[in-house]
């Protein structure tokens, strides 16, 4: 999928808003949220999970690699006059790490675009503060379908797999919820697709043969 492309037209399918006000909520859920929390939102996009999350956390990071994403995300922090928002390009597998250190990372349908996941948890991991909570909103497992377009990711997660990467880099997980269920049409019938909320915390160092 071009992002690039796409950006104009993001926020006009309602399926994408509903998505994520319900992450949102299950954050909520799970997470003690604080005006003084430091975000990250890796994979913002147009910045609707974190629109749904400003007016409850602190200085919020918002990093693509995406610059159409990106400009249509700051006209729209312009528009809210929403001074906790903070766009930036990033691709943390190709870019330096930013300086700080954040007490949250969110992702909202990001994680199974990235092909290392062990790397990027890992740099997520480096990136938090101590105690720091991850969140990862993303597709279960899936047959291939849930992409109209040839797509080289991942066909979504197993639940037990990715906690046991999450596990070996240094996070404790707290948990999995389903979250919401994305439908489509594929070959003329309906078709749910689960998205499941992990929630983390920092707990150990990872380990160097993953830093490497």
């Amino acid at each position: 999928m071009n992002f690039d492309e796409k950006a104009r037209e993001w926020d006009l399918n309602p399926m994408r808003i509903e998505r994520a006000q319900a992450v949102a909520a299950a954050i909520r859920r799970h997470i003690p949220l604080s005006s003084q929390m430091s975000v990250l939102e890796y994979g913002c996009g147009t910045g609707l999970l974190s629109f749904e999350l400003r007016q409850e956390l602190g200085e919020i990071t918002l990093a693509d690699n995406s610059s159409g994403m990106l400009q249509v995300l700051r006209e729209k922090i312009a528009a809210a006059q929403a001074p906790n928002l903070f766009p930036m390009q990033l691709d943390l597998l190709i870019d330096p790490l930013p300086d700080r250190r954040f007490d949250l990372i969110y992702s909202l349908m990001t994680l199974h675009h990235i092909p290392d996941t062990a790397r990027i948890l890992s740099l997520f991991h480096r990136l938090l503060q101590p105690n720091g909570y991850l969140c990862i909103a993303d597709l279960d497992q899936e047959d291939g379908t849930f992409h109209k377009e040839p797509f080289e990711g991942h066909l979504g997660f197993d639940r037990q797999a990715l906690a046991e990467l999450a596990s070996v880099v240094g996070f404790e997980v707290l948990g999995f919820e389903t979250v919401y269920q994305m439908v489509k049409i594929v070959a003329g019938q309906q078709r749910a697709y689960p998205l499941f909320l992990m929630t983390a915390r920092k707990t150990a160092s990872e380990l160097s043969a993953i830093q490497e």
